[in-house]
């Protein structure tokens, strides 16, 4: 098994660099695990306070159970993912089966924060994007697949996402093995990761 964290900031193109990479593997030999998934329930917390809940800060996410699913994985078991609503911030009680796979591939923003998730990964990949282009990809995103108006982006991206960017996500880079730049837009960087890749899980 051949474990790969792709990290980088909110809107920085990681979703387009880990579907490239998924799809230039053979049908069947990968599998996303997309950190999101791993947010923890707010459903304790009122609807109205749900909107000032820091999404962007390490203590959002439920690492104890991600940790717990990516070593079930490994261990050769398969896990019930969970699932969350972006629209609610809730954890919703579907949750989806997912079998151990021969390459398994961690994406999110903070997929390099934890030591012991790093661990545990083959290759840590930085996807990199210069900030108005991510703030640019953030407003069409999240009006679109949120149902966010732009002056809710904007003012959730001063108050919160830049800062924590700047605090947690841009010092991973000092963790990952290779940095993308230029987002999912550099078309020669994904494809010498897609060979590397393929190279190191035909061994």
């Amino acid at each position: 098994m051949y474990i790969i964290g792709i990290a980088g900031g909110t809107a920085s193109g990681k979703t387009t660099v880990v579907k490239e990479i998924a799809n230039s593997l053979p049908g069947g030999e990968a599998v996303v695990i997309p950190q999101d998934s791993y947010y923890k329930d707010s459903s304790h917390v009122p609807v109205e306070e749900r909107q000032f809940i820091n999404f962007d800060h390490p203590d959002a996410f439920d690492w104890d159970l991600l940790v717990e699913q990516i070593t079930q994985l490994r261990n050769g078991n398969s896990i019930e993912q969970p699932t969350y609503s972006y629209i609610t911030c809730t954890r919703q009680p579907e949750t989806i089966h997912i079998e151990p796979k021969k390459v398994i591939i961690i994406e999110g923003i903070m997929a390099l924060v934890n030591p012991e998730l790093r661990e545990m990964m083959d290759l840590k990949i930085f996807v990199d994007a210069a900030d108005d282009e991510r703030l640019i990809r953030l407003i069409r995103r999240d009006i679109v697949e949120r149902g966010r108006t732009t002056e809710m982006v904007l003012s959730r991206y001063e108050r919160i996402v830049k800062a924590m960017h700047d605090e947690f996500i841009e010092p991973t880079k000092k963790y990952a093995d290779i940095i993308i730049p230029q987002g999912g837009k550099n078309v020669k960087a994904i494809k010498a990761l897609q060979m590397a890749i393929q190279f190191f899980t035909d061994k």
